[in-house]
């Protein structure tokens, strides 16, 4: 995948832009889980080719054999594709994917009752999806007909997200798809990564609508987070009042705790954004993992156990992510009609059971002085308030080995209050027994004092 925080977009010399300065605020830090929630048209025929273990994509057929289901506006384009040969049988060939959004029912989605499952699930933030590339904004938004209150759902989604959100107390985030819009545009289907760049508008008039839609969604829900995606139209990067850098200005300064992502093609980024991507130790400027439980963001009825996440998987991620300095945005899918398929939300409770009695070893959380080590069993380490944690990700193995700097620690304890007895070894490392109780864990945390 890709990285973003490169792209700074043209040169205007003496009439670059002036960003804001704001860095990346503790809440945001400390926070380290969030929910993203991938919803939109491609939730009605939530299908992609399946991925994973054992299946070979070549190179040239990346795009339409996509493993993203939210991608279908895209790849149902691509003459011959998986994707378009199921939707001539489906819906025949004289309905478009736009056509969709007049099958699109969310009789289902209570709001507050799906965010107390992302918040039951641990989430201290939730970014909804509010325009995806398909260009179909799901709140009632004035610059387009092709929106939910309109057509299909006939309901302000994102209000109805961000009300919940807020009484839940989580902090409250949208996506916004800043440079694709395939809605708003008539360019031929994306085959490549250099289609991606390509085939996408950069003119003024685009730039002013994307504009407006993002000062709409600043003004209405005052977001504590600006999740952009594939960048933003090239004519919108300079010093003009519709320009990436005035709508900074003006975001910061409606939201000064506020927090950007990376993906404005843009010298100025908040958190660096990697998805799909395993890290492999701590990047020292904040960042954040995001990928789907399974192998697509936007709901694929076609994945099952093989391709999603189990909750002992995703505990896992979530430690190796936040022992690395970063946070964990994982995403749910939901169905058309608004339910969280069981499978992903058996994973997601089985998340937050575990965060309820080990939550103090993630959230508020910084790196200790590596985030695990090379040899011996898998651990992570994290640090707060005077301890280290070191997580034991694989608790069945019966022990825990501490490192030469922990070895002499005065105190340690687990998580579930055990004191916990070092034995010291000749290499001038020690261990610990892991009690019973926690050997079925997918991970176990000692908490030791931290003499540095």
């Amino acid at each position: 995948m890709m990285n973003f925080e490169k792209r700074t977009g043209p040169d205007f010399g003496t009439a670059a832009p002036v960003y804001p300065t704001q860095g990346v605020p503790d809440w945001y830090r400390d926070a380290k889980l969030g929910f993203f929630v991938h919803w939109g048209l491609y939730s009605v025929p939530a299908w992609a080719v399946q991925h994973g273990a054992g299946v070979h994509i070549p190179t040239e057929d990346a795009y339409a054999w996509h493993q993203y289901a939210e991608w279908y506006g895209n790849t149902v384009r691509i003459a011959g594709s998986p994707t378009w040969q199921r939707h001539q049988e489906l819906y025949g060939p004289g309905t478009s994917y736009e056509d969709l959004a007049d099958l699109w029912d969310a009789s289902a989605f209570d709001a507050d009752a799906f965010v107390s499952e992302l918040v039951g699930a641990g989430a201290r933030y939730i970014v909804p999806t509010t325009k995806h590339h398909e260009g179909f904004c799901l709140w009632g938004t004035e610059t387009t007909g092709f929106n939910a209150v309109a057509r299909g759902p006939r309901r302000d989604l994102i209000a109805e997200f961000h009300d919940a959100t807020r009484r839940a107390g989580a902090r409250f985030g949208v996506y916004f798809s800043g440079a694709l819009d395939w809605h708003a545009s008539d360019f031929p289907a994306i085959e490549s990564d250099t289609d991606l760049f390509r085939f996408r508008r950069n003119d003024e008039h685009f730039s002013r609508y994307a504009a407006a839609q993002l000062d709409e969604l600043m003004q209405r829900f005052s977001p504590d987070l600006l999740w952009n995606d594939i960048e933003w139209p090239d004519r919108g990067k300079g010093p003009d009042d519709f320009a990436v850098a005035a709508l900074l200005r003006r975001y910061f300064a409606q939201v000064p705790d506020g927090v950007v992502n990376d993906r404005w093609g843009v010298p100025y980024h908040g958190f660096l954004t990697r998805e799909y991507t395993h890290i492999p130790d701590i990047i020292d400027a904040p960042w954040e993992s995001t990928r789907g439980l399974g192998y697509s963001f936007g709901y694929n009825q076609a994945e099952d156990e093989r391709q999603s996440l189990s909750g002992a998987a995703l505990i896992r991620l979530l430690v190796d992510v936040v022992a690395k300095n970063g946070n964990l945005l994982i995403n749910v899918g939901p169905t058309a009609t608004g339910e969280i398929p069981e499978l992903q939300r058996r994973a997601m409770r089985e998340l937050g059971t575990w965060l309820q009695d080990n939550g103090d070893a993630v959230y508020g959380t910084r790196p200790w002085i590596r985030a695990g080590e090379r040899t011996g069993a898998p651990r992570a380490y994290t640090r707060a308030e005077g301890l280290v944690h070191v997580h034991a990700l694989d608790p069945a193995t019966g022990t825990l080995e501490l490192p030469v700097e922990l070895a002499m620690a005065g105190e340690a304890r687990w998580a579930d209050g055990s004191a916990a007895t070092l034995v010291g070894c000749a290499d001038g490392t020690a261990e610990a027994v892991i009690p019973d109780a926690l050997r079925g864990e997918p991970v176990a945390v000692l908490m030791v004092a931290d003499a540095g």
